[in-house]
């Protein structure tokens, strides 16, 4: 036999060995890995809607989903979970508090039990995290960073940036937070100054929606503030296609499809990396040359500071991947869950006048007529009390997914490797059990002492928690104590109350209101 014929045969043989291992693998995640634990959960008595081949219950759902939300809600009210989670609600009274569901061909357990979710978030946070279908519905959005990491990564991550969300980091960027609320109160006195016919109506939404990324911008890009606002943008348009595309990931292979979705969502990502690169190579460029011996003092900064001291040394590798992934992942997180909690809240205010005025006085009290300082925000007890109630009432995220990576015990249940646990924090928050027969009411009161409720988690718990929940409350506070002492403000009519849920539960039509300056 000649070489030609034998480099061919060899050639042959990989082929078909790969193949077979491809073949193997899909084979084995796909079909034998959830067939396994299907049976596994059934003999414990967790059982759930029959899946059909591939597509699991995501018909179902979209089903649910699709009639609840087609028509808006007839009034103001928020008992929302079955317009949201309406699959939960219907699958839950047949199946109880534990029941197996199938997202395409990825199981996954909802459970709703505090003392087992608990134990999960406290004592597994470490063999526990986010599935390869979250991480390949995010790829391309905020790729690998915190949110999505897992295991030694998720570690070295989360202690590489939790320095830039200690109290004395926070007490720098408070000044970003009220310059930026300066400006933006500004422009909405200039709205309503400007319309010739005396309207005074605006849709906060998206004021805060641009507040917040300028906040963003300014905490991670420090000077290079007006790029950051670019790649806000884009940033916007990508988290929408990434949603729609994600539909797909059930199908083997798909994120391989030259599909429309997969085309556009990899020219956005390249933008998006593009701008984020020529942020890095100016502060580089500004080293080098001697210009600075920092690379700055802003979360970018930081991380290309902290890449420098540990190259090759050995430790945990910061590559400029990760880097941009990172700063995807904090313009996602710090903007999009602040603005739809601060466009929630002033929804809860403009309906409930007597709680902005209780709010107002004690603002005034604190704060004698200045901007809110750090120092004063845990005393302003009534306006964090509207915002716990408004994070229980509309929590940003619906549920909150994590899978096993090895066998766990939970409480009287054996959880195989490769489950995914979705806990719908939703329904947990709505929960007339925990709350009491009031719960789908807006009562802040419920927060007045400073009892620990277990059914609330809108930053999550135990070692996995949100790092930006203390960035995100304080934002918060000040933003909503700095609008409340420069207007009041009443519901408009043509508000239409219809939550839905885009990654983040969102009005659908945005939140319109009526200001009124205060002078």
């Amino acid at each position: 036999m000649g070489l030609i014929q034998l480099i061919l045969v060899g050639i042959l043989v990989v082929c078909v060995t790969m193949f077979m291992k491809v073949t193997y693998e899909t084979i084995w995640c796909y079909w034998l890995t959830p067939r396994r634990i299907k049976k596994i959960m059934e003999k414990q008595g967790v059982r759930g809607p029959n899946p059909r081949f591939l597509v699991g219950n995501i018909l179902d759902m979209a089903s649910f989903v699709s009639k609840s939300t087609s028509q808006d809600m007839d009034s103001i009210h928020h008992d929302i979970v079955g317009r949201l989670l309406p699959h939960y609600v219907a699958w839950s009274k047949i199946y109880g508090k534990r029941f197996i569901y199938w997202n395409g061909t990825e199981p996954r357990m909802c459970l709703s039990e505090t003392e087992l979710i608990k134990e999960l978030l406290s004592k597994y946070s470490t063999i526990s995290g986010k599935s390869w279908q979250q991480q390949q519905g995010t790829k391309h959005f905020i790729g690998r960073g915190l949110l999505m990491a897992n295991g030694d990564d998720w570690y070295h991550q989360r202690h590489l940036v939790a320095p830039a969300f200690m109290r004395d980091k926070l007490k720098s960027y408070a000044g970003y937070m009220v310059e930026c609320t300066k400006e933006m109160l500004q422009s909405l006195e200039n709205a309503i100054g400007s319309n010739k016919f005396g309207e005074n109506e605006v849709e906060i939404g998206q004021y805060m929606a641009r507040l917040t990324a300028d906040i963003i911008s300014r905490t991670e890009f420090d000077r290079n503030y007006e790029k950051g606002k670019q790649i806000f943008d884009k940033l916007t348009l990508l988290q929408k296609r990434c949603a729609e595309a994600s539909r797909h990931l059930f199908y083997p292979g798909s994120r391989f499809f030259p599909s429309k979705y997969n085309r556009e969502i990899k020219s956005m990502k390249m933008e998006v990396e593009k701008l984020l690169m020529e942020i890095i190579q100016s502060r580089k460029d500004t080293v080098e040359v001697g210009r600075s011996n920092s690379y700055g003092n802003d979360l970018l900064g930081m991380l290309l500071n902290e890449m420098q001291n540990k190259k090759g040394d050995g430790s945990f590798s910061l590559n400029l991947q990760l880097i941009m992934d990172e700063c995807k992942t904090f313009f996602f997180a710090g903007h999009e869950t602040t603005a739809v909690l601060l466009a929630w809240t002033v929804m809860l205010l403009a309906t409930n006048p007597d709680w902005q005025d209780k709010i107002r006085a004690q603002v005034n009290e604190v704060c004698n007529g200045n901007h809110p300082t750090i120092d004063q925000l845990s005393k302003l007890t009534m306006l964090n009390m509207v915002i716990n109630e408004s994070l229980r009432l509309y929590p940003p995220a619906t549920v909150l997914p994590r899978m096993a990576f090895e066998d766990i015990q939970l409480g009287d249940l054996h959880i195989p490797k490769g489950l995914s646990i979705w806990i719908p924090m939703l329904a947990i928050h709505h929960s007339k059990e925990i709350w009491g027969p009031d719960a789908n009411e807006f009562k802040p009161d419920r927060f007045k002492s400073k009892t620990f409720f277990p059914g609330f988690m809108p930053f999550a718990s135990g070692p996995r928690n949100c790092i930006g929940q203390s960035f995100a409350l304080m934002e918060s506070k000040i933003i909503l104590a700095m609008l409340i002492s420069k207007f009041s403000f009443t519901i408009s009519e043509n508000y239409r109350h219809a939550p839905v849920v885009v990654l983040t539960v969102k009005p659908k039509y945005g939140v319109q209101i009526r200001l009124n300056p205060l002078n």
